[in-house]
């Protein structure tokens, strides 16, 4: 096994994020399946977000990734990809999720994306948030009608969130996550990034986006009501977790300027230590 792949290791590079503690609550073989899709979106994604890299050369190493899961599911040498081998023996994760994550990192390294319309916004957040929960669900041991229905719902929710939350940080590497048509609509002017992002009237945008995100936390959380088999901890912990972040910038609003919205450590352990006593 790659030294680099060992669940020590995959641990380590996890244990800093508010990820790590709506994993440690799985038992250990999820645990350790989850640790590793995890340093598998953040590699690719660390490819993607190379500003210093050419495009051509940060395309090539996504080319490198896909062509190795490729030979994983074909039972040839997986290279990098025995980062993934192991979780994907045990819980039978798809290729077509990996494949869709490293498309989606695709869309950032061929061009920064820049208000999208909605439709490409939806399929970009398809590919890198709820295609990570298709591969959660699986682990979590859910049944694929509801398990599918909850990574669409709560990849989406999560990843609108992060959306508002990392407005400012993404305008500072040229992208604008921003749906095209509520921006338009509010007359906001389609030129640099950071001058769009310091416009008052992207406010609006944002709510329009803000109420998205409530609608799928709300789906979401009306499958998990149900009950659903499996491990659900962990999905409940992002849910109560990331709802409250995205409530605290609506009270805010998104004028500048903007302070980022932290994870309350304390809280998140309060809300870790609720959950388990009353699931």
């Amino acid at each position: 096994m790659n030294p680099k792949a060992t669940p020590a290791q995959l641990q380590a590079q996890v244990s800093g994020s508010s990820f790590y503690a709506g994993m440690r609550v799985l038992p250990k073989a999820e645990r350790d399946a989850m640790y590793a899709v995890y340093a598998f979106c953040r590699q690719v994604d660390d490819i993607a977000d190379d500003e210093g890299g050419k495009r051509e050369d940060r395309a090539a190493a996504l080319a490198a990734w896909r062509a190795d899961i490729e030979s994983l599911y074909a039972g040839g040498a997986p290279g990098q990809a025995v980062l993934i081998a192991d979780a994907v023996a045990r819980f039978d994760l798809a290729k077509e999720d990996f494949i869709a994550v490293i498309d989606g990192m695709a869309m950032d390294v061929e061009q920064d994306i820049r208000w999208p319309v909605f439709d490409t916004l939806d399929l970009y957040c398809d590919r890198v948030a709820s295609a990570v929960g298709r591969l959660s669900v699986r682990i979590f041991g859910m049944d694929e009608r509801p398990g599918v229905d909850l990574a669409y719902h709560l990849g989406r929710a999560l990843q609108f969130t992060n959306i508002l939350r990392d407005i400012d940080e993404d305008a500072t590497i040229g992208r604008v996550y921003l749906p095209y048509e509520p921006l338009a609509a509010a007359g906001a002017v389609f030129s640099d990034p950071l001058i769009l992002v310091a416009d008052p009237r992207i406010d609006g945008a944002c709510r329009m986006l803000a109420a998205k995100a409530h609608t799928h936390f709300a789906a979401a959380k009306a499958i998990l009501a149900t009950r659903p088999r499996g491990h659900l901890l962990a999905p409940r912990l992002m849910a109560a977790v990331y709802e409250p972040i995205l409530k605290r910038m609506e009270s805010a609003g998104w004028n500048t300027p903007r302070k980022r919205i932290r994870v309350n450590k304390p809280a998140l352990l309060f809300t870790v230590l609720r959950l388990s006593l009353f699931r």
